[in-house]
C-alpha cells in the first residue's frame, strides 16, 4: 500500500549491451544505415523532449537508447532530466560524466547554465563509440584527467582508417555533434536539417531484421523478452 508502480513496455536490449556484443564476440561492425536509423531516431526524440516538453535529457549514451525486435529504437532513463527555462538548464552534477559536454564539467566556466547542445555533444560521443566499438577517450584515472582531456584537449573526431570506412555525411555529423565551442556545436533543429539525417529520413532500412540476426545470437538474460527461468 502507498507504492506507485508503473507498467512500461519491455524492449529487447540496450544498445550499449548490444554494440559490445557486435565487436567484442562477433567480431563484426554495426552497418551505417543502421546507425543512421539510430541517428534519426535519436534526434527526433531529444527534439520532441525540447520543442513539446521543455525537457533536457542530460544522460545521453549508449545504455539508455533502446531497441527492440520490430526495430524500434527509444530513449530511456528520464530520472535526471530536466526542465528547461528560457531553453536553459542549471544543475551542472547530473549525468554520466563521461558522456559529459566540456561546458558541463569545466568548474571555471561563468555561465548561467547550458541548454540541449550539451545533448548533442553526449550524442556524438554516442555515435562515435556506436560507429568505432570504442569509447573515444582513454581510461580516465581522475576527474583531473578528464578535465584535462575533455575541457582542455581537443575532441575526438571521427574518421575512416583501416579497418572501416564511413561515409563523408556520416562523419561530418559526427564531427559537428564533438564540436567543442558549444556556441559552434548545433542544435537540434540544424541536426534534423543535415543530408545524413535527410537522407535516413527517406530510406528505408530493414533495422527489425539486423537487430533480430544479432539478438538471436545473444545470450538471453533474466532481463531480455526471450528469457525463461
Amino acid at each position: 500500500q502507498g507504492d506507485c508502480w508503473i507498467c512500461m513496455e519491455l524492449m529487447s536490449t540496450s544498445f550499449d549491451k548490444f554494440y559490445k556484443y557486435v565487436y567484442s564476440v562477433l567480431d563484426d561492425v554495426i552497418p551505417e544505415e543502421i546507425l543512421g536509423k539510430i541517428t534519426l531516431a535519436t534526434v527526433k526524440a531529444l527534439n520532441h523532449l525540447k520543442e513539446n516538453l521543455k525537457i533536457i535529457h542530460r544522460d545521453i549514451k549508449p545504455s539508455n537508447i533502446l531497441l527492440d525486435r520490430n526495430g524500434n529504437i527509444k530513449l530511456c532513463d528520464f530520472g535526471i532530466s530536466g526542465q528547461l527555462v528560457d531553453s536553459i538548464a542549471k544543475t551542472r552534477d547530473a549525468g554520466c560524466r563521461p558522456y559529459m559536454a566540456p561546458e558541463r564539467i569545466d568548474p571555471s566556466a561563468s555561465r548561467q547554465g547550458y541548454d540541449v547542445r550539451s545533448d548533442v555533444w553526449s550524442l556524438g560521443i554516442t555515435l562515435y563509440e556506436l560507429a568505432t566499438g570504442r569509447f573515444p577517450y582513454p581510461k580516465w584515472n581522475s576527474v583531473f584527467d578528464q578535465l584535462t582531456q575533455v575541457v582542455k584537449g581537443d575532441p575526438p573526431q571521427l574518421s575512416n582508417s583501416e579497418e572501416r570506412e564511413f561515409s563523408p555525411s556520416f562523419i561530418n555529423f559526427v564531427n559537428l555533434c564533438l564540436t567543442k565551442d558549444e556556441s559552434k556545436r548545433p542544435k537540434y533543429k540544424e541536426l534534423l536539417k543535415h543530408p545524413f539525417i535527410l537522407m535516413y529520413e527517406e530510406r528505408t532500412v530493414d533495422v527489425a531484421c539486423y537487430v533480430c540476426k544479432i539478438l538471436d545470437q545473444m545470450p538471453a538474460t533474466p532481463s531480455s523478452p526471450m528469457y525463461v527461468d
